[in-house]
């Protein structure tokens, strides 16, 4: 069966989504900012980190506010956690009782607006592992490893599941999982590294060759494990090595870390996250849902988060144009000074 599908607000990652979904044969529309269709005109081209390419060589768009817009079977959205409000009233025009939204965001927790905003329609997750970087107009590269993960539940199962087939592909490998709460945590443990990203402001993977960074992206993991640990949530794998050891493997000297963690530097030389790209264009970031999500369930639960509160203090000092603000880049050892002198 073909279902047509609109990726809402494409960005990096919505416009690699949208253009391996229509080389699987399915309609699809992008919805995104002018500057990006502009960009679109020729088509896209799609290149991943392992060699494969492809070219779509005609792209459809559509626009947020539609008189007689036809209602999509499957709502792809992909707009940031803070956007995802917004989104929901501009989303009305191309919805019906039939349509089902997949969310894309990472963070937790900002599906319950989608659900708040359609409760009539069936709203599942998705977890998107891996980055986007556009190399070239039109040209959008998967610089890393994962497999984008769908919820799927009893009601949804077959749906899931022929969805899957139909998309799953070299360039956008597709699985699903009936415990999205636990896979989501995992996703936000790899996700905190992201405002320490942002505040070295280098690539993910010139950051992860140096131990100061590691140490702190490592703290703020400890943090996320006790949360989850008391939660009585088992993480699963989303890498090739247990979440527990990951914290491990960080700390290590560098001549070992290179040895031991070949997949963790497996990251094209030039991507870098997506707060990285938020808090250089002077955008809202993600830090409330990401690291502040660890602090939030950890004073629910009474468990201080002092790292991630730090990091947390920092990202908002800089985007909010705070005179005692650091200037990035911030080394590393002066982040790891930073966010754990105070606990020492």
């Amino acid at each position: 069966m073909n279902h047509n599908h609109l990726v809402f607000g494409a960005g990096l990652i919505g416009c690699y989504l949208g253009g391996a979904i229509a080389l699987s044969g399915q309609s699809v529309r992008l919805l995104c900012r002018a500057k990006i269709q502009k960009n679109l005109q020729d088509g896209i081209k799609l290149t991943d980190y392992l060699g494969h390419q492809a070219l779509i060589n005609s792209i459809q768009f559509c626009q947020a506010i539609e008189q007689g817009a036809t209602p999509f079977g499957i709502i792809w959205l992909t707009v940031k956690c803070t956007d995802v409000a917004t989104a929901c009233e501009q989303m009305q025009c191309f919805v019906d009782t039939h349509t089902r939204i997949i969310c894309c965001q990472n963070g937790l927790g900002s599906e319950q607006i989608v659900k708040q905003a359609f409760p009539h329609n069936q709203v599942l997750r998705a977890m998107v592992p891996f980055n986007v970087v556009e190399m070239d107009k039109g040209h959008f590269h998967r610089g890393s490893a994962g497999t984008l993960t769908i919820e799927s539940d009893n009601c949804e199962e077959q749906f899931v599941e022929q969805l899957i087939a139909q998309i799953n592909s070299d360039l956008l490998p597709v699985e699903s999982s009936a415990d999205m709460d636990s896979l989501l945590w995992a996703k936000l443990q790899l996700n905190l590294g992201n405002s320490v990203n942002a505040l070295a402001d280098i690539p993910v993977k010139a950051m992860l060759e140096q131990r100061g960074y590691r140490l702190v992206v490592a703290g703020l993991m400890k943090e996320l494990l006790a949360v989850t640990k008391a939660k009585n949530i088992v993480l699963p794998k989303v890498t090739a090595v247990p979440a527990q050891l990951i914290p491990y493997i960080l700390r290590l000297p560098n001549i070992l870390f290179k040895r031991v963690a070949n997949q963790m530097l497996a990251i094209d030389p030039n991507v870098k996250t997506s707060m990285w790209w938020d808090l250089s264009r002077g955008k809202a970031t993600e830090i409330d849902h990401l690291n502040g999500a660890v602090v939030q369930a950890g004073d629910r639960l009474n468990i201080s988060c002092p790292a991630n509160q730090k990091i947390i203090s920092l990202i908002k000092s800089i985007q909010h144009g705070e005179v005692n603000a650091p200037k990035r880049p911030i080394s590393a050892e002066q982040l790891y000074q930073l966010v754990f002198s105070e606990q020492n």
